[in-house]
């Protein structure tokens, strides 16, 4: 794997070539953002991912090939089927164009090299575990295993994170979560009359593999990221719909995606101001 070192941060790059970078970049993102959506809809469903074509959900006509071009085709059809006429969720093209982005926003911040390449993987898994655990309140396994086993790529391709904190990193978050878990069962039982944990083992696992992928300062991060986006917009839910159980993944998802590419320089952020703290007492 090839890494071209500051070739989109160096004084001296070529503007050109750095936008040209960035456009393909972001169209192959919503490429792929285009496959994020079947599985986010067929995964839950155990429905085969490549054997069906894409259709429409109300009149299940076959989507043309003109058609399936992400983004653009949705905004020339206006949203609508071809056939029908019936609505289009702009949950496709959020998901399309969310995926293109995080993958610019990577490179933009990574630079070419193979923590980018292996990144970009990882933002297209955590889009991927935010939709479906918002949707269904699950997170498959199957994207969470794949999630852990991005730490071997890492492991073997980039230097900054050592092993012993990839395996710290995957029990520091996941462990407390656990706990958190086992002990709310029981009261949530007794208090509410409902079968489900304050964290879910879902989520715990999908910690597990983030610290694998982060490391142990990193995985901190994206925990108390995840936890307050969580604690804002849980505020938020509640008072609207008066509903206190939503899915926790998306925020999880959010604060790892953060953490992957600022996680240990704010840490280090952190750590310097307490530093100073500590030396001015």
């Amino acid at each position: 794997m090839f890494e071209f070192e500051n070739m989109l941060h160096d004084e001296f790059a070529d503007p050109v070539f750095c936008i040209m970078f960035y456009a393909i970049i972001f169209l192959f993102g919503i490429a792929i953002g285009s496959f994020l959506n079947v599985v986010i809809i067929r995964l839950p469903r155990q429905e085969s991912l490549i054997k069906r074509s894409s259709h429409c959900m109300t009149c299940g006509a076959k989507i043309r090939a003109r058609d399936l071009v992400p983004v653009f085709s949705w905004l020339a059809l206006r949203g609508k089927c071809h056939n029908c006429g019936a609505k289009i969720s702009s949950r496709y093209p959020i998901v399309e164009s969310l995926n293109g982005l995080l993958y610019v926003l990577t490179f933009f911040v990574l630079d070419i090299n193979a923590k980018a390449i292996i990144t970009c993987v990882l933002m297209s898994l955590l889009v991927v575990v935010a939709f479906m655990d918002w949707d269904t309140m699950e997170i498959d396994q199957i994207i969470l295993a794949i999630i852990l086993l991005l730490a071997v790529p890492l492991a073997i391709f980039t230097d900054d994170v050592s092993i012993k904190s990839r395996i710290i990193g995957a029990l520091v978050i996941s462990v407390p979560f656990f706990i958190i878990g086992e002990i709310s069962r029981p009261i949530i039982r007794k208090k509410f009359g409902e079968d489900f944990r304050a964290i879910e083992l879902g989520d715990t696992l999908l910690m597990v593999s983030a610290g694998a992928v982060l490391g142990t300062r990193a995985v901190i991060v994206s925990a108390l990221v995840g936890i307050i986006a969580a604690a804002i917009v849980g505020a938020i839910i509640k008072k609207v719909t008066k509903e206190s159980k939503f899915a926790f993944g998306p925020f999880l998802s959010i604060g790892i995606a953060a953490a992957a590419l600022w996680g240990n320089d704010i840490a280090q952020w952190y750590l310097n101001i307490l530093s100073r703290a500590a030396e001015t007492q």
